[in-house]
């Protein structure tokens, strides 16, 4: 075993796995999350937005040996179903090669993961603990066990922050000399409600995609569950004449969605009941940096990079930041100073990158996919990557089915979308989309920006 003794405050997702990935390392870690033991408390439908796992997490969980029992308890969605006012549909293949992304369970998925970090002799986990003070000079962290109020100090050779959106351990960093830092919420929010499985408990969707209601300033989306139940997600203003705040009662519930998703109503028996009982929830993007405090605090996942959710990979950045501090690490030969100091410099160029790109999904998700010029644009590029893969991997592909770094994939995406522009005003694009004309005008702009 290795001499250092390692704290991870927060027992998230990122928080467990990164335990696994120092364990296998040999550290003795010791794990604390405020919150009560996950893996004995029922998973209540409606208070977590579903996952999305993709290429980056995957990595991750392949790293600690663990992919393939998450897979069992996942299901591959290929695209997305749009779902119009009129109740009519179209797939959007999420690849040209037909790969997949794997809606999986928050909740479930948390538990997995503490019940192999309990399993290992390198971890230990406490619970209902939390982070009152963290004294730099000493790396002492304070408790407050929220259950008993007994207070309790620890010293540590290293602390790892993983305690989400509003950490602690950043907190206390936020006070040291030349720390930046910034958050913004979005004017939406999210509830959640559900489409339940059919009386034989098949899904009464079509199971293997992720369906979206998309209507402008607003959207519904649906994530299948093994169950056969769906988790709904509604997307939706804080304030205006459409929003939360304009709905006082079951019947403006009803009425809105009614009118709006006629369909997805017809599936969801308890849906007034479901809009009361389930919170309504805000969207928050932090940044800040450094991630680090010399070779003593790292802080990694949502305690360094809170996104929003609509480009699928808050859960794959924060496994994918396990992923490189681990490559670091190794590259530095387990040198905590440099691999912290590297780490932090190297990551948040693309924390910054995936932090714009989901922000920039959302407009796509609620708005752009019911765009016929839209649907079209990405159908050439789709048709002209399969015919020159070694020139064009449309952008959401590079983020979801690679490893390419997030701010390199932005900035190629970023070109694509100029090309696309110069090529959609192309005349009667509509007729001539896949034919020889707009192949070569594309590879001709190619080889400008070459």
């Amino acid at each position: 075993m290795n001499k250092d003794h390692v704290a991870i405050v927060g027992a998230g997702l990122v928080g467990s796995l990164e335990a696994l990935f120092l364990a296998k390392r040999g550290y003795r870690v010791s794990v604390f999350e405020r919150r009560p033991d996950i893996r004995k408390t029922e998973i209540v439908a409606g208070r977590s937005i579903n996952l999305a796992l993709s290429d980056r997490g995957w990595k991750a969980l392949e790293h600690v040996g663990i992919a393939q029992t998450i897979k069992e308890m996942s299901i591959p969605m290929y695209g997305r179903m749009i779902h119009d006012v009129d109740g009519n549909l179209n797939f959007q293949p999420y690849s040209k090669d037909g790969k997949a992304i794997y809606s999986v369970s928050r909740g479930g998925l948390n538990q997995k993961l503490l019940e192999w970090a309990d399993e290992n002799d390198h971890v230990s986990l406490h619970f209902d603990e939390k982070c009152s003070g963290l004294d730099l000079k000493t790396n002492t962290l304070s408790f407050k066990h929220t259950v008993t109020n007994e207070e309790s100090k620890h010293s540590f050779d290293r602390i790892i922050g993983t305690d989400g959106a509003f950490s602690a351990v950043r907190g206390r960093l936020r006070k040291t000399d030349r720390f930046n830092y910034s958050q913004e919420y979005l004017t939406h929010g999210y509830k959640e409600l559900i489409i339940p499985p059919n009386p034989d408990g098949t899904h009464r969707m079509e199971l293997n995609a992720l369906h979206i209601w998309p209507r402008g300033e607003f959207m519904l989306i649906a994530l299948p569950n093994l169950d056969g139940s769906y988790t709904v997600t509604l997307f939706f203003p804080f304030e205006g004449p459409r929003s939360f705040a304009s709905i006082k009662n079951g019947e403006d519930v009803k009425a809105f969605f009614n009118e709006t998703f006629p369909d997805a109503v017809a599936l969801m028996p308890t849906l007034v009941e479901d809009y009361y009982d389930n919170p309504t929830s805000s969207l928050v993007m932090i940044k800040c940096s450094p991630w680090h405090y010399e070779d003593k605090v790292c802080l990694m996942g949502d305690a360094s990079h809170a996104i929003v959710p609509f480009y699928g990979q808050g859960m794959n950045a924060g496994f994918e930041d396990c992923t490189v501090f681990e490559k670091i690490f190794a590259a530095n030969d387990a040198n905590w100073g440099a691999t912290f100091k590297e780490f932090s410099k190297k990551r948040k160029p693309d924390a910054d990158a995936i932090c714009e790109l989901a922000l920039r999904n959302y407009i796509e998700m609620r708005d752009l996919t019911a765009d016929p010029q839209f649907v079209l644009q990405k159908k050439i590029e789709k048709h002209f990557s399969k015919r020159h893969p070694e020139l064009w991997t449309p952008l959401y592909e590079q983020v979801t089915f690679s490893h390419v770094p997030y701010s390199e994939a932005l900035k190629a995406g970023e070109a694509q979308d100029a090309i696309m522009k110069r090529v959609m005003d192309r005349p009667h694009i509509a007729e001539i989309w896949d034919g020889d004309e707009v192949e070569q005008a594309i590879i001709e702009e190619l080889k400008r920006k070459a």
